[in-house]
């Protein structure tokens, strides 16, 4: 019996992106404070300095290597998941980023072999059985092509937790995912 595939994004999913870049926002900018609750959606043109853009915001040197883990629980739940699955990280990233995110998750899990090490921004073009992802496109998408979710809650996801099954903490995920993977259809919320 094979393994099932459970993707797993970074950004704000196994690490916090957006509020290490509002911290680097906020120092160049002390003129405009933002906060992680002003993130209501992908496109932070709308609330950032009218000197920032993207290239400040995420593309700042070594940004991604910089990243916190998402909680206490996330190394070891990951570490679980993979002993009875097969974990593949999927990230959307520019390419100078890629050796950063990659540097980082040999720091902080090392036990993720570099093949299943992806960047991808269409997720849901890859092979898997189960989307770990804060992202709303990325649930939606997968959803749409009829794969299982679980989203991590974020500002910027409110509109689309009530439609799918989300996990604010990394306490218990590997249980989880095991209950999603086995049970019969796509859970909705839980």
């Amino acid at each position: 019996m094979s393994k099932k595939i459970v993707a797993i994004d970074m950004d704000d999913t196994i690490c916090h992106l957006v509020p290490k870049a509002i911290h680097y926002h906020n120092a160049s900018y002390p003129d405009l404070q933002l906060s992680i609750d002003q993130v209501s959606s992908f496109d932070l043109s709308t609330i950032w300095h009218p000197d920032c853009n993207e290239e400040i915001f995420f593309g700042r040197p070594k940004l991604y290597e910089e990243l916190e883990i998402f909680d206490e629980h996330t190394i070891e739940e990951v570490r679980r998941i993979s002993e009875e699955h097969d974990v593949i990280i999927v990230t959307a990233a520019r390419p100078s980023a890629v050796p950063e995110k990659w540097n980082w998750l040999q720091q902080h899990m090392p036990f993720i072999p570099f093949e299943n090490f992806f960047v991808a921004k269409r997720k849901y073009l890859l092979e898997f059985d189960l989307l770990i992802d804060d992202g709303p496109h990325n649930l939606l998408a997968a959803r749409d092509a009829g794969k299982r979710t679980i989203g991590i809650p974020r500002p910027w996801n409110l509109p689309l937790q009530n439609d799918f099954l989300m996990k604010d903490s990394w306490d218990g995920m590997g249980e989880l995912v095991n209950r999603v993977l086995s049970g019969p259809g796509f859970p909705v919320k839980g």
